[in-house]
C-alpha cells in the first residue's frame, strides 16, 4: 500500500480478516488489533488494492471480509446451484420483513392481507435470510423479525438501503396486478 497508510496496520488488517470464519465489523476488528484510530480509510484502501485481484475485500450490511473475485467464481464451484421453489407467501413475507423492519408477525399480516404461517418465517430462517430481532415492548410481546447479513450478501446488497424502490420494481415488471405463483431462487448445495 503506497497510499499513505500504516503498512503494518494493512498487514493486521489482511490477517484478521483472512483468518476469520465470517465477516467482520469495526468493533469486532478493533477487539483483535486494539484502537488505531479510523479505519475505514485502511479498510478503504485496502479494499481498492484487492480490487483488480482474485480475492475481493468487501464491505456487506457493516461487516468486512474477503470474497472470490465475481468474475472468477465459477473456477472454483465445487457444489452446485439447486433451484428451490420459494411460495408466494414467503416472497411476500419477506419482502415485508426487508422493507419493514423489524416487523412482527401481526404487523406482516396487516401489511399481507392474509395469515402468515409459521411455516413460511421458518423456511425464511432456515435459508439464513430471516432472524429473530427480540421483542417489542406492547401487550403480548410479540417476536419481531429482521433480516440477517447473509440476506444482504445472497441478494448482493451493501445495505437494506440499496432494496430497490417502487421505480425499480414496476420497471421489472415486479408490481404487476397478479404476481407469480412462485419464485426460483438459487440456493447453494453440496455437490455430493
Amino acid at each position: 500500500m503506497d497510499d499513505g497508510q500504516d503498512p503494518e496496520l494493512a498487514r493486521a488488517l489482511e490477517a484478521i480478516l483472512f483468518a476469520s470464519d465470517a465477516p467482520l465489523s469495526l468493533s469486532d476488528i478493533t477487539r483483535h488489533i486494539g484502537e488505531r484510530g479510523d479505519l475505514l480509510p485502511a479498510l478503504r484502501a485496502l479494499a481498492a488494492s484487492y480490487g483488480p485481484r482474485g480475492i475481493n475485500l468487501v464491505e456487506r450490511g457493516g461487516r468486512w471480509q474477503f470474497q472470490t473475485a465475481p468474475d472468477l467464481a465459477h473456477h472454483l464451484r465445487t457444489t452446485r446451484e439447486t433451484v428451490k421453489k420459494l411460495s408466494r407467501a414467503a416472497v411476500e413475507t419477506l419482502a415485508v420483513i426487508a422493507y419493514h423492519e423489524p416487523v412482527t408477525r401481526p404487523e406482516i399480516e396487516e401489511i399481507r392481507g392474509v395469515a402468515v404461517s409459521g411455516g413460511t418465517i421458518d423456511v425464511l430462517m432456515a435459508a439464513g435470510w430471516v432472524r429473530p430481532a427480540g421483542r417489542r415492548e406492547t401487550p403480548g410481546r410479540p417476536l419481531q423479525y429482521a433480516t440477517t447479513p447473509e440476506f444482504l450478501a445472497h441478494f448482493n446488497l451493501g445495505s437494506r438501503r440499496d432494496l430497490p424502490g417502487i421505480a425499480d420494481l414496476k420497471a421489472a415488471g415486479l408490481l404487476d396486478r397478479e404476481p407469480p405463483r412462485e419464485l426460483n431462487l438459487p440456493f447453494s448445495g453440496d455437490s455430493g
